[in-house]
């Protein structure tokens, strides 16, 4: 049964009033207390605590007031919260409770208290990528370069991707260091060992990706994944154990990845298994130029490599090698969100060798949703928008636009609009900071013009002088 919430004291005196109107002799009628319980909510002893009140006050001639007495009761009062203290403090002696506790002179529960209640907030903050100042403008304008203007809608937006491949690698290691596991009170501990933490068992794999493309009724006519594939070989054993006998093939590392590991993966792997949709369509891919997106890693290969240029030109089709700017994992789809959701599967794998970690990491890639792939490909064009207002920079958010709530509403847009101030001022800037080569070229294709902006930035000039 729920307690009721006390009586005001206007409610508690309209009990009393209502009680001596219904007492004859300084006795209650029949059934009026029972009555009051009913028409306010109370029990049976606060009606009796309020009639022997109002008995006592009508004796001595007062007026019936029956105030409570937990209006006077004193209270215990909350810890005032010095916001202004705890910004003057150093990071690093607010990163716990405990360590910001110590540094306002408080208890670890009144500031447990003061998160609960939203007065301040835990912030984790992951290191990002040093910027020169050419790597910011490279970015600036490596994100100018993806928008194109919609001629049906008349705005500008970023282009769909679809002729992009994403590449890149990354090392999944067997298992973590630290594992959190949820047990039950009679339950024992894990215990996990391993010869040295320094050395836990990894495998390094390339990712290719691209965008999902759907029909116009939703159905897949390709997922983008084009494949993971690890960077192993078979090496017979050289010595039998109870595990093998001698000269079985086994599954291992490949400790150096050299330039040529790089291009045989990117020529006899990547484009291959690419190449099972493209030459299905070859009537509508190949008109089109396809990028292959990588970082500017030093095993890389170049577009102007021969044997990667002989495997690109062939059966007609126009591929090339884009290097994406420098320091900036978040314009690639892999960096971006595509590995963590690839290790959040593969961590639930329990693996004991090589073998068992590159099924656990394809079976996870292969389990993925096409509309995870699709909302990373979003969030990248998320990302170039706030690069583009922050002038190349990497100190922003992440932008969410609830993806999954428009998904269900099946209003997920293909691309992003950009603002077109954006777009100008950003090209502006370019200009100012000396950077010419290729500007015509992009202003042509969003149809900008600079110089209108120079000419109105100047009569916004002349028109505050003159007010001034």
């Amino acid at each position: 049964m729920t307690r009721r919430k006390d009586l005001t004291s206007e409610e508690r005196q309209v009990v009393a009033l209502f009680l001596l109107r219904n007492s004859a002799g300084g006795k209650l009628n029949y059934g009026t207390q029972k009555a009051a319980m009913l028409k306010w909510g109370c029990c049976r002893s606060s009606i009796a605590r309020l009639w022997k009140a109002a008995k006592e006050e009508q004796a001595q001639g007062q007026l019936i007031c029956v105030q409570s007495k937990k209006i006077n009761k004193v209270r215990r009062k909350r810890v005032h919260i010095d916001l202004d203290l705890i910004s003057s403090l150093e990071l690093h002696k607010r990163g716990t409770i405990r360590r910001l506790a110590t540094g306002i002179n408080c208890s670890k529960s009144t500031v447990g208290r003061w998160i609960s209640r939203g007065l301040i907030r835990a912030h984790s903050s992951a290191i990002r990528p040093d910027l020169t100042a050419p790597n910011k403008l490279l970015r600036l304008k490596f994100s100018l370069e993806q928008i194109e203007y919609d001629r049906i809608c008349m705005a500008l937006k970023f282009k769909p991707m679809h002729n992009v491949v994403h590449i890149d690698e990354k090392s999944f290691y067997i298992t973590k260091t630290n594992h959190k596991f949820y047990l039950t009170p009679q339950e024992t501990e894990p215990h996990r060992t391993c010869k040295s933490k320094k050395f836990i068992t990894k495998v390094m794999f390339m990712c290719a990706v691209c965008r999902p493309i759907f029909d116009t009724d939703g159905s897949v006519l390709f997922d983008g994944k084009i494949g993971i594939f690890p960077f192993t070989e078979m090496v017979p054993a050289k010595r039998s154990s109870k595990n093998r006998q001698a000269g079985t093939l086994k599954e291992k590392t490949i400790q150096s990845i050299t330039k040529e590991v790089i291009k045989d993966c990117i020529i006899n792997k990547v484009w291959m298994s690419n190449d099972k949709y493209y030459s299905s369509n070859k009537g509508k891919m190949a008109c089109k130029t396809i990028f292959i997106q990588q970082d500017n890693a030093k095993p890389h290969i170049k577009d102007s490599d021969p044997d990667f240029r002989a495997a690109a030109t062939a059966d007609g089709f126009d591929i090339r090698i884009v290097h994406q700017p420098p320091n900036s994992p978040d314009t690639n789809i892999n960096d971006l969100g595509w590995f963590r959701a690839i290790q959040s599967l593969q961590v639930q794998s329990v693996c004991s060798n090589v073998e068992d970690l590159v099924k656990a990491v394809q079976i996870s890639f292969n389990e993925l949703s096409l509309n995870t792939l699709n909302a990373v490909f979003l969030s990248l064009q998320g990302c170039l928008t706030e690069i583009m207002k922050v002038r190349g920079q990497n100190s922003y958010k992440l932008p969410h636009m609830k993806k999954g709530v428009l998904a269900r509403q099946d209003a997920l847009p293909l691309t992003l609009e950009v603002p077109k101030q954006l777009v100008e001022e950003c090209i502006q800037y370019l200009l100012d900071k000396g950077v010419v080569e290729g500007i015509p070229q992009l202003k042509e294709a969003l149809g900008i013009d600079t110089c209108s902006i120079r000419s109105m930035e100047a009569a916004m000039l002349i028109e505050t002088a003159c007010i001034g």
